[in-house]
């Protein structure tokens, strides 16, 4: 049976990297009496796999790993007992089902949602939503991506799928995942670079927090990683 968990991580615990995560996790499951199934061989592991690693610094309420598992507590009570072994700064959101043929978080995620601001300000430069959408409107977006074989330049604008920028925050539905992983910051810093003498950029006063993550649907949209799954119900599942 193959269950996905969703999590929040927040506080000085977006200081810890994915491998941090991944261990706490392990220790979590065995604290917390969650059934996992475990690899054969010489040096079991327990099945376990995240959606998405998140960045460095990050807070995120939308974080997802998937276990195995041979039995399972309700969703109710699979929560609590998660969240009673839980340290500062991370805390489990919600705890589902997958159907029988599902796949992994990991393949089938296409994008998420992130909020950005800038830290001690209140609202964003005046002229930034105007400049926001002139942005938008151009015929394409050049930026420059940085990666272990160098850097690469590509048209961000067709997986910028959706945004919103208010007074104080900007909201962004990006193109992520194993084909193409477009991060929150690289946008800002190209909107930065396009308007250099209007908006400069924050560095590291910009904040982001990661709101959910998602797969395609069937009717050419989006389904968030938490509703591909059915709540457990009291008494639990063999």
């Amino acid at each position: 049976m193959n269950v996905r968990i969703k999590f929040a991580k927040y506080g000085s615990l977006v200081y810890i990297g994915h491998l941090d995560v991944m261990r706490f996790f392990q220790k979590a499951m065995r604290r917390a009496g969650i059934p996992i199934s475990y690899t054969g061989g010489y040096s079991p592991h327990q099945i376990m796999s995240f959606a998405q690693p998140l960045g460095l610094g990050m807070s995120s309420e939308g974080e997802y790993v998937d276990i195995q598992v041979y039995d399972t507590f309700s969703t109710e009570e699979s929560v609590r007992r998660l969240n009673e072994v839980m340290t500062d700064g991370m805390r489990v959101l919600d705890y589902r089902e997958l159907p029988e043929k599902a796949k992994g978080g990991m393949s089938v995620i296409a994008a998420a949602d992130y909020m950005l601001w800038i830290d001690g300000r209140e609202k964003l430069p005046e002229q930034a939503k105007a400049l926001w959408e002139d942005f938008l409107n151009k015929p394409e977006i050049l930026a420059t991506k940085e990666s272990k074989k160098g850097e690469t330049t590509l048209d961000i604008k067709p997986h910028i799928l959706d945004s919103k920028m208010e007074e104080d925050r900007l909201y962004l539905r990006v193109s992520t995942g194993s084909a193409i992983n477009i991060k929150p910051d690289l946008v800002f810093r190209t909107f930065c670079e396009t308007y250099p003498d209007q908006i400069e950029y924050p560095g590291n006063k910009l904040r982001i927090h990661r709101i959910d993550l998602y797969a395609d649907d069937e009717n050419g949209g989006f389904i968030s990683l938490n509703d591909m799954g059915t709540v457990v119900p009291e008494g639990g599942r063999s």
